[in-house]
């Protein structure tokens, strides 16, 4: 009895102790847990300070090399540039403005297909983005691949671009407008032209600019309407009054390209081609018989004056006649030059007089040799190339 009164307490002393190590344990592992949990962050953070301040110097190095290449590209020190680039790409490896940027670099060393690599890629990225697409047509317009440099110029066009959209959407425009004249697709660059007029504001340097563009392209009627806008901003603009004039010398309205040259001239006394298109201007006006307002006899002159400068012309081109103006047989002139020597003794104020048609039979004369010896000896000058102007003028007719 009393040793099992003995175990009982001993087992009940036991079971104590084992309660008190017991609760000792559980309460000493949430501190544990907590300890390693504090050192995990702490770990973390600093493994995450030490990340970020690597990638900041990485981000660092490679703005400082990309800063330099951009600077050596506006300069247009090509291959400083691409040696720049590429050192900011170890850094930034799918960067989109610094592969971008190296491309250009390329283009300028006329390194196309190493330029293309890149650039196809960030089109695959964004097929929207401005500049790469004027990139890719550039390098088309190099390799006369006139198709793909439309396709990309017009993506370019109406693409996403930067800043100032519309200004660059005209800049890109201008530029397709400059490869296909380079190219002589006159047609499609008058379309680009019209596009581009529509969209021009009111500074008359864009519309001189537009208006050279059209003459380039053999558009005269639109140029001589972008000259007059810019004229109404500055009606002494010498380079405006000159394309003016110009403009209305090719469409054959002289009395206009009279106007706008004189005011050429007068504002640019230097301006000798527009000098001399005056020069010939005022000579179709003064050779032209046909015209409103003048009398019978100052016609008549005119008509002896324009004839015997026909004859001059027949005599100055060789493959017209001899000294005399009497051409061989055999040659391709002996028809006009015969003409003219039997009807030289009626171009006479009394012969136009008592026969009334021979005015127009004497100038359709003028015009014939004016015609064949522009295509056997070239393009005239002087009265001979007014001559040439004012049968022109009168085709048809």
């Amino acid at each position: 009895m009393g040793m099992a009164t003995e175990r009982s307490e001993g087992d009940t002393l036991a079971g104590s102790e084992r309660e008190r190590n017991g609760s000792f344990y559980l309460g000493r592992k949430p501190a544990s847990l907590a300890l390693l949990s504090v050192l995990a962050v702490v770990f973390f953070t600093g493994v995450s300070g030490l990340s970020r301040v690597y990638h900041a110097q990485q981000e660092a190095l490679a703005n400082r090399w990309f800063t330099r290449g951009a600077a050596d590209l506006k300069e247009q020190r090509f291959d400083r540039a691409v040696s720049e680039f590429r050192t900011a790409l170890l850094y930034s490896r799918d960067d989109y403005a610094y592969q971008l940027n190296l491309a250009e670099a390329l283009i300028g060393l006329k390194r196309s297909n190493e330029a293309f690599a890149y650039l196809i890629n960030l089109w695959e990225r964004e097929p929207e983005n401005g500049r790469v697409n004027l990139e890719l047509a550039r390098i088309a317009a190099q390799e006369r691949q006139t198709e793909q440099a439309l396709r990309y110029y017009h993506n370019a066009i109406y693409a996403i671009w930067p800043g100032n959209q519309e200004v660059e959407r005209r800049d890109t425009r201008l530029e397709l407008i400059e490869f296909l004249l380079s190219t002589n697709a006159k047609t499609q660059a008058q379309s680009e032209l019209i596009a581009l007029a529509a969209n021009l504001d009111g500074d008359p340097a864009q519309h001189t600019r537009a208006g050279d563009l059209f003459l380039r392209a053999q558009d005269y009627e639109h140029a001589l309407a972008e000259y007059r806008m810019s004229l109404k901003s500055d009606n002494h603009n010498p380079a405006a009054l000159a394309g003016a004039g110009w403009a209305a010398f090719e469409l054959g309205r002289y009395p206009l390209a009279e106007r706008f040259l004189q005011g050429a001239v007068s504002a640019d006394p230097g301006d000798g081609q527009s000098a001399a298109r005056l020069k010939t201007a005022e000579l179709v006006l003064q050779m032209d018989p046909f015209r409103r307002q003048i009398s019978a006899a100052e016609r008549d002159q005119i008509v002896m004056d324009a004839f015997a400068a026909a004859g001059e012309r027949i005599k100055a081109c060789p493959a017209a006649g001899d000294s005399k103006g009497i051409v061989p047989a055999a040659s391709g002139q002996a028809g006009v030059s015969e003409e003219w020597v039997k009807m030289k003794p009626r171009i006479t104020q009394r012969g136009m007089r008592q026969d009334p048609d021979l005015v127009e039979k004497a100038m359709d004369l003028v015009f014939k040799v004016e015609r064949q010896t522009s295509t056997t000896c070239g393009t005239p000058n002087g009265e001979d190339l007014a001559l040439l102007l004012v049968a022109k003028l009168h085709e048809g007719n």
